[in-house]
């Protein structure tokens, strides 16, 4: 039997593992549906659409674990949800030979802004008081679901909730598996997970030249590279920043920019550093040692890479869980990085008004010109902060408080 690497006991890798198992079930749980309507949508065909889930997980799979193991930091990547919801309004209308062109022409524009160095600069210049803010701003919805569910399932929100509380008395750290393990527990018991309809199959990826034309890559590409920077990267680098990690965005763009290119012809339409469910691995429920954390980002990657081989068959099984189960789920194992946002938040007095502007813009989740809430919410905060404080001295001199 090996030894394990340097500093590392088995019992480190518990709780990394679980903050993965759940960051992956609410990624596919929550929002995979959107890649079988877009697929519906495009009308693809049940190949084609295996093809994408394969791609996607895979590629995921491998370029997060790939960059935890090299920075030893928990760099969970993912698809762009906004992405496929953009996708789903212009993929009927578009050759799906093209759209995979459009793909391939985004993707070497994220390893082409890695190289240059030129986001990574954008992003150290943004004060940590906003950066948190931002942050509390994006989670707030999924605190607020984890009680809305109630409405539709009252039993099994109060159930989670009331089992969440108690653990959290008695053994803090074990408290998220707890509520997994209860919940699912409760569901098989009202026998409300249907197992019986998952019949585990191999994906096997199908290749699609891609096909080059000025309408794709105005139409697709331009606006799909827009709102995976603006709705993905931005707030998934600020994610990391808040709970310390300070690995560079230029190899997290490469990478994934990278990924992107090699899995496009399969159907993947692009990876990007995630926000929302790396918040479940960069906090202290995913280990007390924060150099241990990146464990979590290697275990994400396992998990992806097992669902991305059986393709939609194992997918489909996370998108049975009822979704109050989800929402509660997420909301609860979230609580921590709300909380800590907000603190970081109003940390500082000199920042504190423009990142209470940030958090509320954000959290009205106002979609304009095609882009989301995270964006418009940074920009509300950024230039309250410039008209407060200043110009772009302001801003570097923000970024460096904590």
């Amino acid at each position: 039997m090996k030894a394990l690497p340097a500093g590392l006991r088995p019992a480190d890798f518990f709780s990394p593992t679980v903050a993965a198992l759940i960051s992956v079930l609410v990624n596919y749980g929550g929002t995979f549906v959107l890649v079988f309507q877009a697929a519906e949508l495009a009308r693809l065909s049940p190949a084609q659409t295996a093809s994408w889930v394969w791609a996607v997980s895979i590629g995921v799979g491998v370029t997060g674990a790939l960059l935890s193991w090299r920075y030893k930091a928990p760099i969970i990547t993912a698809w762009s949800t906004p992405g496929v919801a953009f996708l789903a309004t212009v993929m009927p209308f578009t050759p799906y030979g093209e759209v995979i062109g459009a793909y391939v022409v985004s993707a070497l524009g994220f390893v082409v802004l890695g190289l240059s160095g030129a986001f990574e600069k954008l992003v150290r210049m943004i004060p940590g008081g906003i950066a948190a803010g931002l942050l509390a701003g994006i989670l707030l919805q999924f605190g607020v679901n984890a009680f809305g569910g109630a409405a539709a399932d009252p039993v099994l929100v109060i159930v989670l909730v009331i089992s969440y509380a108690l653990l959290k008395r008695f053994t803090s750290r074990f408290a998220v598996v707890g509520i997994l393990v209860i919940g699912l527990g409760l569901l098989i018991a009202q026998d409300r997970i249907d197992f019986s309809a998952i019949h585990l199959s191999l994906a096997a990826p199908v290749f699609e030249m891609p096909r080059f034309s000025p309408q794709a890559l105005l139409g697709v590409a331009l606006p799909l590279f827009i709102i995976t920077l603006t709705g993905q990267y931005m707030p998934g680098m600020l994610v990391l920043r808040n709970d310390g990690y300070r690995t560079s965005a230029n190899p997290i763009l490469t990478v994934t920019g990278l990924g992107s290119l090699a899995m496009a012809p399969f159907g993947a339409h692009a990876f990007n550093v995630a926000a929302i469910t790396a918040a479940i691995c960069t906090g202290k429920d995913a280990h007390e040692d924060p150099a241990k954390r990146y464990l979590a980002g290697l275990a994400c990657g396992l998990f992806y890479i097992l669902v991305g081989t059986f393709g939609v068959t194992l997918a489909t099984l996370f998108m049975v869980l009822p979704k109050a189960f989800i929402t509660t789920l997420a909301g609860l194992a979230l609580l921590g990085a709300i909380g800590g946002s907000l603190a970081n938040a109003m940390a500082d007095a000199r920042t504190r008004e423009t990142a209470l502007i940030t958090f509320l813009a954000t959290a009205a989740n106002v979609t304009m010109l095609g882009v989301g809430g995270a964006f418009w919410g940074l920009v509300a905060g950024l230039t309250a902060h410039v008209l407060i404080h200043g110009g772009q001295a302001a801003l570097a001199d923000g970024a460096a408080k904590p």
